[in-house]
């Protein structure tokens, strides 16, 4: 019954209280057994936590309180504080431990059965008691810590699942299958600092859920008859987090700002062995140093390019990082401007930066690196640049291919499955070329119509009609993997980013539904009812994106023109969001960004240190384990300063008044 437990997710859980302990009941989805938490609340230092290794029936339920309440008589007795579904973590400012509880979710979909969840409600419970609560009650400080802590609002854009991974893509999760607590030591789970403490005492994650920040949506449609699940995923990663001017570039340890896997699954919602498919692409800021200051007058402040060495090496930590999570090919969309100075200096220095680090890897190895001006191929007819954005993902498909197998209820065929195949594709760019002058047009025209709607089905997958064999059930049929990725970048990673990642995504969704059976032909033209379908997700995936990275929704002018929009009506839209983006950056952000540090454990305040607001962006020091991993620009006091009415905001962790 106990190793049964163990394998059990608890899904719901009551928080009580008495004078000395914090105590945690914890349930399984049928509410068959239940488990004991025990925090204790004399203790302000350190965090001391123990769990009950009894596992408890319905029926015992009742008996446990009572017992509880009985043990605390002398003291009051145990009280009930909260129903709640999963703990964030634990943080520590200058007084007491704070433990974080998710207190509403919604459930926002499911993959292959397995509910995902959104936060929409959340409480920050004070371990003290009353004995040791009143030494910092009325501390300014630390009052102050909590208000900037509120400044990250849990409610918008965090997801988790009980039960998958959410935080890795489907191919990790099936062909290499993983479990325990060193989950959330993944770049994609936020709370990662939060849980270190209990995960590290209960070796176990059967309290606290994961959380990734980004974006989740998931539609059904027909086609062919059949009930199609599409879901759309984008992680943003946890190292290097923060807001536009805050985080740009790349830092020593290769982590780059606004890193974002996206993936899309596709699956036919119907019972039985099931058919399924995912690709991931990835986006993230321009590996080099290089920042922007901020400037209230100036709508686009001057890109400083900071030197740090001719040989690349955050650069080429980087691309190692991409390498080792996704394989060969890595192929480079690099969409900044040309002509533009502020764009040129680093679309330059980037060119450079891949040249020199390609001469030191084996051919095998070597960087993928195409630019393509959007913003000048642009100016005639928007929607164009999606016909030239469409055939690259076609060919860059080709080359990285997608993820599917079959899966059948209740069985484990992971282990059935071969190895990812090292076959090495042709290059996407000829790296002795001067990409200085190589368009985008160029190495589309190359593309032959075979490689359009070609067929990635050499690996394989079999076609529509060899679905089902003459016993009536279908066969297994082989899978196949993702192997390399598309990594598309622009300035900030998404406007122009987003519009490179639809093309990818639909170029990609008619090979799944293709390898799935649904159509007949891989291939999805633009004017397709499902590519609108889809363009109206990826958009609202990039406003999402773009709202939590620089304040206002994203640019998507080339959307709003494939739509029909009249031009006025674009172009006022655009200069909007552009002054939203802009008062964001120059009020907000240094608010978020301090916010973030906090959550993310970039700093970690300690008593006769310099507090947060005090940190000038030249002298920042980080007193944790985390700074050499999280180096980060700081915050300039006069942004803290200029919304100073930002820290008095509402409390977005309390529930309760």
């Amino acid at each position: 019954m106990e190793q049964d437990a163990e394998r059990t997710c608890l899904q719901t859980f009551e928080l009580y209280e008495s004078e000395s302990r914090l105590y945690v009941l914890g349930t399984n989805f049928e509410k068959t057994l239940w488990r004991l938490l025990k925090i204790d609340r004399s203790e302000l230092s350190e965090l001391v936590i123990a769990e009950c290794s009894t596992v408890y029936t319905e029926s015992e339920h009742s008996d446990l309180l009572k017992d509880l309440d009985e043990e605390h008589r002398s003291t009051g007795g145990v009280k009930f504080v909260t129903k709640f579904y999963g703990i964030i973590g634990f943080i520590k400012f200058l007084g007491p431990y704070y433990m974080l509880i998710i207190t509403e979710q919604k459930r926002i979909g499911e993959i292959l059965g397995h509910p995902v969840y959104q936060v929409t409600r959340t409480q920050m419970v004070e371990l003290a008691n009353s004995k040791t609560r009143s030494t910092f009650q009325n501390s300014k400080d630390e009052n102050r810590y909590r208000k900037i802590l509120n400044a990250l609002d849990l409610k918008k854009d965090f997801f988790f699942s009980y039960s998958y991974h959410i935080m890795r893509s489907l191919q990790k999760n099936l062909s290499d299958p993983q479990d325990g607590w060193t989950l959330y030591e993944t770049m994609y789970v936020w709370n990662e600092f939060l849980t270190r403490r209990i995960r590290n005492c209960l070796r176990n994650t059967l309290w606290t859920v994961a959380l990734v920040h980004g974006f989740f949506e998931q539609d059904k449609f027909s086609i062919s008859g059949k009930d199609i699940m599409l879901t759309l995923i984008a992680r943003r990663s946890r190292h290097y987090a923060g807001t536009r001017y805050l985080k740009r570039g790349v830092n020593e340890k290769g982590r780059v700002a606004n890193d974002v896997e996206t993936e899309q699954i596709v699956y036919e919602a119907a019972p039985g062995p099931t058919e399924i498919s995912s690709v991931v692409q990835n986006r993230g800021s321009i590996p080099l140093f290089w920042s922007q200051e901020t400037s209230k007058l100036n709508l686009k402040p001057n890109i400083i390019l900071h030197e740090r060495d001719n040989y690349y090496e955050g650069t080429k930590l980087h691309f190692e990082n991409l390498r080792a999570r996704y394989g060969n090919p890595i192929i480079i969309l690099n969409l900044i401007k040309t002509r533009e100075r502020r764009e040129s200096i680093l679309r330059r220095e980037f060119d450079k930066a891949i040249k020199i680090i390609n001469m030191s890897l084996s051919e095998e190895d070597h960087l993928r690196f195409l630019h393509w001006d959007l913003h000048k191929n642009s100016q005639g007819k928007p929607t164009n640049v999606l016909d030239v954005l469409l055939k690259v993902a076609f060919r860059a498909l080709s080359l990285t291919e997608f993820f599917y197998c079959q899966v059948a209820p209740s069985s484990d065929t992971a282990a059935q499955w071969p190895t990812i195949s090292s076959g090495i594709d042709p290059y996407l760019c000829d790296d002795n070329s001067n990409s200085d002058n190589t368009e985008c047009t160029e190495i589309a025209g190359d593309i032959s119509q075979e490689d359009i709607s070609g067929s990635s089905d050499s690996s394989g997958n079999a076609t529509a009609e060899d679905k089902v064999d003459n016993s009536g059930l279908p066969p297994l049929k082989p899978p196949k993997f993702q192997k390399g990725v598309l990594r598309t970048n622009c300035i900030d990673c998404l406007d122009r980013t987003n519009v490179a990642q639809y093309a990818y995504g639909l170029a990609a969704l008619g090979h799944q539904l293709h390898a799935i059976g649904s159509i007949d032909s891989p291939e999805l033209g633009l004017e397709a009812p499902l590519a609108h379908h889809l363009m109206h997700l990826y958009e609202r995936m990039g406003d999402t994106l773009a709202v939590q990275y620089s304040g206002s929704a994203a640019h998507n002018k080339i959307f709003s023109a494939k739509r029909g929009h009249l031009k006025l009506f674009i172009q006022s839209q655009e200069f909007f969001r552009t002054l939203q983006r802009h008062y964001s950056n120059t009020c907000i952000d240094a608010n978020k960004q301090a916010a973030i540090n906090l959550f993310l454990g970039y700093f970690q305040p300690q008593q006769g240190k310099p507090a947060l607001w005090e940190l000038e962006s030249s002298s920042v020091e980080y007193n944790n384990e985390l700074s050499s991993d999280h180096p980060s620009p700081g915050l300039q006091r006069s942004q803290l300063r200029v919304c100073e009415m930002a820290w008095n905001g509402t409390e977005r962790f309390h529930s309760r008044e």
